[in-house]
């Protein structure tokens, strides 16, 4: 039984999603056959999504105040700091790759990071905004006429109506995704969605998906198709992201333990990705490549479980929360300090009751 008042849909939510990004980042590694790309297309056109609405309803308790602000500087700007540094350095003198503008253009896949920041303090302006979901998307449209890849300002705006849906929603709203029927026509918007994704293409490229790239960039002169284009993916990802909702198992498990953990498998993740990339493994895919699906697949799952494990994780969390590593020991060390305060007084007495009993 759960030891805690965490709803395990949305630990086991976090969790799958997270093991899809994994998955999603190390498909890269493959060669581009037609199976891949389908697959890839159908994952992005709702997993991201799905993953910045499930941000946005556990972002709601944000405010303004000393507490909450320093909370999102020690788990969001620390961690943004020092892996963007970490995987930076990694992927130049491991890799050999040149990176720029490092830090203000966050680098592969630290934008979430970013982004999470500035949803965060959005958060006290847009929930008990009246209209905020329509102000979002219009937010969204507009942006990919004019944001750029500063802080990765394209992608903060241009899914900002998943987060902010994720901020309106409530226990209440979210009950009908509970029901059977519900249940049903998400399997089948599912099927369509990968229907839809045979000929992405067609209707928009990959690269939409991404919502990293201004209109004009993607080939798009003519801004009213550019704008419908946007709201068709905008469509697409919420459908996608209700009905992945919808089927996420409500029950505990040692799955639903792992969702505490999702930051750390994000963040440690990318090192293992372009570890195997630097090592060669793309090449050994390219010439394997009927089996090279299934075991990607499968080690990506590996990587994604083994990092949320509960002895690997536990470690993992004092590099990615130091200031929280720091206020733990400082509080045993004080802890420690009163318990031998208050302890010593009753040595010493019973010290001096058995001297005098012996007398």
């Amino acid at each position: 039984m759960p030891t805690s008042t965490r709803d395990p849909w949305f630990d086991n939510a976090k969790m799958a999603l997270v093991t899809l990004v994994v998955i999603g980042h190390a498909w890269t590694l493959l060669p581009s056959t037609g199976m891949v790309e389908h697959l890839y297309d159908f994952l992005y056109a709702w997993h991201v999504p799905a993953f910045v609405f499930v941000t946005g309803y556990l972002s709601q308790r944000f405010a303004y105040t000393k507490e909450r602000t320093w909370q999102l500087f020690r788990t969001i700007v620390v961690p943004y700091l020092l892996f963007e540094t970490a995987l930076g350095l990694f992927r130049v003198y491991v890799g050999g790759e040149e990176l720029d503008d490092l830090f203000r253009d966050p680098h592969w896949p630290m934008w979430y990071l970013a982004a999470l920041f500035f949803w965060r303090l959005l958060t006290p302006i847009f929930r008990p905004m009246w209209g905020g979901v329509v102000a979002a998307v219009a937010i969204s449209l507009v942006a990919g006429m004019y944001a750029g890849d500063t802080l990765d300002l394209a992608r903060v705006l241009g899914l900002l109506p998943f987060f902010v849906m994720g901020l309106k929603a409530t226990t209440e709203r979210l009950e009908w995704l509970r029901r059977k029927p519900t249940q049903a026509a998400a399997v089948c918007t599912l099927l369509a969605l990968w229907v839809l994704t045979t000929w992405t293409d067609v209707w928009a490229s990959t690269e939409w998906l991404y919502y990293r790239s201004r209109y004009d960039e993607m080939g798009y002169a003519d801004d009213l198709n550019a704008l419908l284009t946007r709201a068709l993916v905008l469509l697409v990802g919420t459908l996608g992201a209700a009905a992945f909702l919808s089927l996420v198992p409500r029950t505990f498990g040692w799955f639903t333990r792992m969702g505490a953990a999702t930051l750390v498998v994000y963040l440690f993740h990318g090192f293992f990705v372009k570890g195997a990339s630097y090592a060669g493994y793309g090449g050994w895919a390219d010439e394997h490549a009927p089996i090279a699906f299934g075991v990607t697949t499968l080690a990506a799952l590996a990587l994604a479980l083994a990092l949320a494990w509960k002895p690997v994780s536990s470690r993992l969390v004092d590099l990615v929360d130091p200031f929280g590593y720091a206020e733990r020991h400082m509080n045993r060390a004080v802890d420690l300090t009163i318990a031998k305060d208050q302890v010593q007084p009753e040595v010493e007495a019973t010290v001096r009751e058995d001297v005098l009993t012996s007398r």
